[in-house]
Formats: structure tokens, sequence, C-alpha cells
């Protein structure tokens, strides 16, 4: 603590608070995610949910599995979504301007999908950080789920700091934070 009575945030809440400003960019009419790629205690990369660059938004009426979402349940119907998950948009802009992310820290406001979890893996990321859960609700891929986040070198691990705009970021009503901070 300063003299002056402030409390300095250790690096993993300063690194998720600054995806909680990243997600405020996010146009998804289902969850709004922010995250964020830090190598050695630097971030490289930032990204954010929605639709890809000079398309409509989702807001806009831009994609069809958000703009009808009683069609499509959680989990399902990701082919249909022209969404960029932020997730993907951190990778995707690293590679794109050069950063190199093998080895990298990913801070992001909900835990990665399936398929990012797939590319985060792929792209050599080694430790996830999520503040909101996210789980497959179909019973069966949620155990190969499981698997497959299991094997993240550094682990895939929950951090608890509050959300004030929970409510507003998540559509539909998920499982409360794991208590873990290391």
């Amino acid at each position: 603590m300063t003299a002056d009575g402030h409390r300095r945030p250790d690096m993993h809440t300063y690194f998720m608070q600054i995806a909680l400003a990243v997600r405020e960019r996010a146009n998804c009419l289902g969850n709004k995610v922010g995250a964020v790629l830090v190598v050695d205690n630097r971030i490289v990369s930032t990204g954010y949910n929605g639709t890809p660059s000079k398309m409509r938004n989702c807001d806009e009426g831009g994609c069809e599995r958000c703009a009808n979402r009683d069609k499509y349940p959680s989990g399902s119907s990701y082919d249909l979504c022209i969404c960029v998950h932020a997730e993907q948009n951190a990778l995707l802009s690293a590679a794109r301007f050069g950063v190199a992310v093998a080895g990298a820290t990913l801070y992001c406001t909900m835990r990665p999908c399936f398929g990012c979890t797939k590319e985060l893996l792929q792209a050599g990321i080694d430790t996830v950080y999520y503040l909101h859960n996210w789980q497959h609700p179909d019973p069966i891929h949620a155990a190969q789920y499981e698997t497959i986040q299991a094997r993240f070198p550094g682990g895939i691990k929950p951090l608890v700091i509050d959300d004030p705009k929970a409510d507003w970021a998540n559509s539909r009503k998920l499982d409360p934070p794991i208590a873990s901070n290391d």
C-alpha cells in the first residue's frame, strides 16, 4: 500500500482489469468478451469479440446467430456466427503485426470456448487466466472440452476480481467464479 492509501494491483489483477476495459468495445449481442495477450509481463496484443472489420456489427443486424439467439442454443452453431472471438482477435492482431505469442499468457474475461482453446494451444499460449466460467452445455462435449483445456502447459486458471458490468457482458447466468488467485 502506498503512503496515500492506494493499493497497487498485483499483475494478474492489472492485466484482467485491462481485459475488462478492452471488453467495452465488444458489440456481440451475446457475451461481451475482452482478451489481453502478455509476454514477459508486457501486453503484446488485445482483442474483443465482434464482426470482422468493415462488416455490419452484431448490434446492427450483421450476425444471423446473434440476431436470432432463441434459435441457437449456447455452444452451438458457431459455423453460422460471423463474430470473431476476443481470443481469436488477440491472436490475429498479433499475427497481423508480426508479434510472436509462443509462451504468452492470456487474460480473458470469459473462459475460452472449445474452438478458441484449440487455436490458443496451436499458437503456443502457455497459460490462460479467465474471469467468468464457460462450460460446454453438452455433457459429452464438456468432457472433451475439459481434456483439451488441460493441455495448457501453465494451466487454465480462474481469477476472482470484481466485475461491475457482469450482467451487461454475460448473456446468461454463468457459474460463479472459482476462488483461485495465484
